[in-house]
């Protein structure tokens, strides 16, 4: 059917994360910080490195200068200095042999730098010295660490800066959402920049300010078709009373029977109207009474579908209205004799109500949208209701604050769930 392959291509459908607004912007803090961090880190450390380099070629560039002039005036050689020192590398010996003072670094992974410097005699003999800057090297690398540490600290930081900054804004987002899935709920009071609240005035401010004023114009529209439903319908009691009055006068007879039935129907749909323009105002409110569940629905189910099966599996005290209550059980069991098939099960678990059918279930636009008032889902326009039952459960649900829900089972067969509250309407639950 449909409706069920609809739903088992939902089903199907590829997973997709779900990331919050705080968590995208402390990663998307949080790398950019990393990456500016590292590459102040090589352009310190480098520069660092160089300024090293040339410093200790300088400080070996003047020791030769002064190993050279002693070792010539006095004939000794000071710092270490050698003659022709068999080590002497490659490169200061080719500078050395063109008459150049020259000097050298040597590099070893995890070593200290080697630092080789020449210079020239009179008598073609080169004279050499090298020194392990160890001091500058252990310097070299507790900036490294340094830098590796700061780094680390402004990833960290940008982190931190990136969940509050990101959470107060995830924060009043969610708040928003919130505040406008209650207005959608039909809590016209309700308005998402007062939800929100804050000092800090930003573009969640004026999303909130543009919900409040959608929801403002939508309400009002709202309002003004409930008025003019609601005075048709008003204007329409007294003359189809007045019809129905009438149709009992006639003589007996077939042609009488379908005036009587069309009459008696055309007044039903009346008063089906102008109870949901009253639904729809959201002026209506529950007169409670504490009802045992199980006793309530026994008696109403025995009066109003006598054939239908009834199972109490767990009985429950509710405070509620059993007006209101009745007139939900009602339509469902009505629904479920109109469009469903035998048998009706009904069943009370606590403080859930259950009836279920066995027809073809409710419609895929039902599941995905809720009952919608003068559709039927039937494609029968000669068949029988104007869509206005589950319409009117719904909405006398939500006067008593219960939880309306409508599914389908398997194999076949509609289910309405009623989850009536654990406390009672318009009381702050703990």
């Amino acid at each position: 059917m449909p409706g069920a392959l609809r739903a088992a291509r939902h089903r199907t459908a590829r997973w997709a994360p779900r990331t919050g607004l705080r968590w995208k912007l402390s990663i998307a803090i949080a790398a950019v910080g990393a990456l500016v961090a590292v590459v102040l880190s090589l352009v310190v450390h480098n520069a660092a490195r160089a300024s090293m380099l040339d410093s200790s070629r300088d400080v070996q560039d003047e020791r030769v200068l002064a190993a050279q002039r002693i070792y010539e005036s006095l004939g000794r050689l000071p710092f270490g200095a050698e003659i022709d020192d068999p080590a002497l590398p490659a490169p200061l010996a080719a500078a050395a042999a063109r008459g150049e003072r020259a000097t050298y670094v040597a590099e070893e992974p995890g070593q200290a730098l080697d630092v080789w410097a020449a210079a020239p005699l009179p008598d073609g003999r080169v004279l050499s010295l090298h020194t392990r800057f160890t001091d500058r090297y252990a310097v070299l690398a507790d900036l490294d660490r340094v830098l590796v540490l700061g780094s680390a600290a402004v990833v960290l930081g940008g982190t931190v800066l990136g969940v509050l900054i990101g959470g107060q804004l995830s924060r009043r987002l969610r708040q928003a959402a919130a505040a406008a899935g209650r207005v959608a709920q039909g809590e016209t009071r309700v308005r998402v920049r007062e939800a929100i609240g804050g000092r800090v005035r930003d573009e969640t401010d004026d999303l909130a300010r543009a919900v409040d004023r959608m929801a403002d114009a939508l309400q009002q529209r709202l309002e003004a078709e409930r008025r003019v439903t609601a005075d048709i319908a008003h204007e329409l009691r007294t003359p189809v009373t007045g019809l129905v009055t009438a149709a009992e006068l006639l003589p007996p007879g077939r042609p009488t029977e379908l005036v009587r039935d069309r009459a008696q129907a055309l007044r039903t749909l009346v008063e089906e109207v102008l109870e949901v323009a009253r639904l729809d105002g959201a002026a209506e409110r529950a007169e409670l009474q504490e009802v045992a569940l199980g006793e309530f629905v026994t008696r109403r189910v025995r009066a109003l579908a006598p054939e239908a099966e009834l199972t109490v599996r767990r009985d429950a005290v509710v405070t509620t209205d059993p007006r209101r209550l009745e007139r939900i059980l009602g339509n469902l069991l009505v629904n479920a004799a109109r469009h469903g098939r035998p048998p009706v099960e009904v069943t009370v678990d606590g403080r859930r109500l259950r009836v279920r059918d066995h027809g073809p279930g409710f419609p895929p636009v039902l599941l995905s949208g809720g009952p919608s008032r003068f559709r039927t889902g039937s494609t029968d326009r000669a068949g029988r209701g104007h869509g206005l039952g589950l319409t009117i459960a719904a909405g006398q649900a939500r006067v008593l604050g219960a939880r309306l829900t409508f599914r389908n089972a398997e194999p076949g067969g509609a289910v309405a769930v009623l989850w009536l509250p654990g406390s009672p309407p318009d009381t702050p639950h703990p």
